[in-house]
């Protein structure tokens, strides 16, 4: 016997925790099982050839709202060329309309719902001949005579007997690793499946400790929680937030989806003390509409959510992912763009302007009619419009969305937003606008090169603002551009610095400056540690921003450290220096450092 999990994530980099599961937990029947791992970015062909030599008796496939026009695709050639292969599906796509699923995909066997691992051992033991398939719960299949049977739903798997699923961190040197501790969340948010699932049941906790300590022996590095609400229980997440803080080797960060207005003032406490870097949090806002936010059956007040944003915010050791979904009751354009404003103003490391998917199963899909839904028919089932928001709607949105992705979270031009914001009347309205700019020029549908988005809101500076406001901004993008890395074939754009060629070389030959500026330099010659960082002269305003080296200093050189960077943000560090023999305005400076 040989059975395929298949799983088709989203990224090469991901990697699908259900499949590892169910090979882990299904027993003595484990070495007839195989993963066989792809991404939607490969063809379809390339992975059904890719199955089909395999020559296995069955053909498992885990549905998502990302792969299951793959999956279909796949699974139809390979019934037509291997017929007396079985083909299973399982996972949340297919869960919710198993009945139909089986009636309409004739050339599916089986389907797979609720939670798998008991299902697929008690299935690996049927295809093995041990037991019965009728006596299989939480499936459902076709009879040979092409009768669809249902079976009656299985009760939850329990946690702590579940078997750790990583065994060769080899395997995922360049993937994230996905990891639970707890299934189920307590709240019943309109949009989500989760909400289906209300009881919530945690893994042991010295099971959970002994497991972390692998990842972090392995030195993996980021462990990526799939929990709900990770802080829905206190006790649970603060053991383990100490548990990794006590045991961390500076190389493992974790990622958690929390409820941020849950959080107590034991817990920030304790979170202001974690390494820059060890942890992450991802922080559903949805919307800061009260009305909205009542509807959806969401018991969040953003008043306190954005106080404890701050709180975290202020640590500058956290970085913290927000996120807005577009296509909510009771929210029109207006009404989300107060909301867009409301979290941008947060400043988070990352910020995601989402949309509405009307998932089968969900409150959500319910309501559909009331809220005048119109959404994709085909997954992932994205909002079209609402009462409240057109299609012309959702099209300004997708383009500030795009705006947002490449120049926000890039974060690769901090420094230019920030100062490129007070132009406008609000930040929704500068990313309209270059929207706009970019729809105008015919940029959009181009896969432009990292350097090329610099040209171009330098381009959208020109055309809307006047030269003296435009020199000021080469001098932020400038600073920007080499926050992030030390490029060495310098952009036309940026101001000539020829002349102070010699003054850089008697800088780095300078022995003094060794042990003033050039920490964690040791063993390097001049020569590799001038290939190693960068100086420019930059005059930066005073409205630069408090965090930019020399700002509103007039002339200054900024030596960037490309050694000791941000952990949140990969910026480098940077340092007002002085030089041997520099001009009346500048050579009296003091040098002193900044983190910019």
């Amino acid at each position: 016997m040989k059975v395929l999990l298949t799983a088709i994530n989203a990224k090469y980099i991901h990697s699908n925790l259900a499949v590892y599961s169910l090979k882990a937990n299904c027993g003595s029947y484990e070495p007839q099982v195989k993963l066989m791992e792809y991404s939607i970015n490969q063809y379809p062909e390339e992975i059904f050839q890719s199955l089909y030599r395999e020559k296995a008796d069955v053909v498992c496939f885990s549905c998502y709202i990302w792969n299951i026009g793959i999956v279909n695709q796949v699974a139809r050639w390979l019934r037509q060329v291997a017929p007396d292969t079985r083909i299973w599906l399982g996972g949340p796509e297919v869960s919710f309309d198993v009945a139909e699923r089986l009636e309409t995909w004739h050339f599916v066997d089986g389907v797979m719902y609720g939670e798998g691992e008991d299902t697929f051992r008690e299935l690996m033991a049927c295809w093995n001949g041990k037991i019965d398939i009728e006596s299989v719960l939480g499936i459902g299949h076709r009879h040979k005579d092409g009768r669809v049977h249902i079976h009656p739903a299985r009760d939850f798997v329990n946690m702590s007997g579940l078997n750790f699923v990583y065994t060769r961190p080899e395997d995922f040197k360049n993937k994230i690793i996905y990891y639970e501790t707890s299934r189920g969340c307590p709240f019943q948010c309109s949009y989500c499946l989760s909400s289906v699932e209300k009881k919530v049941r945690f893994r042991d906790l010295e099971l959970v400790k002994r497991e972390l300590q692998q990842f972090i022996d392995w030195e993996i590095p980021q462990v990526k929680f799939v929990d709900r609400t990770f802080n829905c229980r206190r006790e649970h997440s603060m053991e383990i937030l100490k548990f990794i803080k006590a045991r961390d080797k500076g190389k493992t960060n974790f990622h958690f989806e929390i409820t941020a207005d849950l959080l107590t003032e034991e817990e920030l406490d304790f979170m202001s003390s974690l390494r820059p870097g060890l942890i992450q949090l991802e922080i559903g806002v949805q919307s800061t509409n009260p009305a909205t936010i009542k509807e959806i059956r969401r018991n969040v007040s953003f008043e306190k959510l954005q106080e404890i944003v701050k709180r975290i915010h202020a640590g500058k050791n956290i970085h913290q992912h927000l996120d807005l979904i577009a296509g909510l009751p009771f929210e029109d354009l207006e009404r989300f763009k107060q909301s867009f404003n409301d979290v941008y103003a947060l400043k988070p490391e990352q910020f995601q302007l989402g949309f509405l998917k009307v998932l089968k199963g969900s409150y959500m899909r319910e309501k559909a009619e009331d809220y005048g839904l119109i959404y994709q028919p085909e997954p992932p089932y994205e909002v079209l419009a609402t009462r409240w928001l057109s299609y012309d709607d959702l099209l300004v949105l997708k383009s500030v969305e795009e705006m947002v992705e490449v120049y926000y979270n890039s974060r690769q031009f901090e420094n230019s937003l920030d100062w490129l914001e007070n132009y406008f009347p609000s930040a929704f309205a500068m990313y309209e606008t270059l929207a706009r700019y970019y729809e105008a020029k015919g940029l959009n549908g181009i896969s432009h090169s990292r350097m090329a988005r610099y040209e171009i809101l330098l381009d959208f500076v020109r055309e809307n603002m006047k030269e003296e406001e435009t020199n000021i901004f080469v001098q932020i993008l400038t600073y920007d551009l080499y926050l992030r890395e030390n490029v060495k074939s310098r952009p036309a754009w940026a101001s000539n610095q020829d002349s102070y060629k010699g003054l850089y070389v008697n800088f780095f030959k300078n022995e003094e400056n060794r042990s003033r500026y050039f920490s964690g330099y040791e063993g390097y010659t001049t020569k590799q540690i001038q290939r190693m960082t960068h100086i420019e002269r930059l005059d930066l305003p005073a409205q630069a921003g408090a965090a930019v080296a020399g700002a509103g200093k007039g002339p200054v050189f900024i030596w960037f450290d490309y050694l000791n960077r941000d952990p949140l943000t990969y910026k480098s560090r940077t340092v007002e220096v002085e030089m041997d023999e520099i001009d009346e305005e500048t050579k009296d400076r003091k040098g002193s450092e900044f983190t910019g």
